[in-house]
């Protein structure tokens, strides 16, 4: 139970978060002048956007450059560790919900013991 209360508590202390992928693109503007025309120039970027799926699509949304990319790093980061607390609290969840079902099994076993060892009445 004592890891169960730990990983509940790290649960209730759980930041901003949203799920998703973080993608660094870096794109070709397509204007025969601009630097980024000429053979092996490096593309304009880096643009980030956040990929996730929504209802069996994939919906994007552009990230500005600067503290919105760090922050969403943060976000998706703490996602991650929320999904990790949530399994490791299946698990122990399941270990006790297990313990408890041997429990009430030999509790029973020993009732129908008690039963066979009583002198039958007449």
């Amino acid at each position: 139970m004592l890891q169960r209360d730990q990983l509940l508590d790290q649960l209730a202390h759980i930041g901003e978060m949203r799920p998703g992928s973080l993608v660094a693109r870096f794109r070709k503007c397509g204007k025969p002048s601009c630097h980024c025309a000429k053979k092996g120039a490096q593309a304009h970027g880096p643009s980030y956007s956040l990929t996730r799926p929504v209802a069996g699509k994939t919906v994007t949304r552009i990230i500005p450059d600067g503290p919105a990319v760090q922050r969403t790093r943060q976000q998706l980061q703490e996602y991650h560790r929320f999904r990790q607390l949530v399994r490791q609290l299946i698990a122990v969840s399941e270990q006790i919900c297990d313990g408890q079902l041997r429990q009430a099994g030999s509790e029973a076993d020993d009732n129908k013991k008690n039963l066979a060892r009583r002198p039958a009445r007449r």
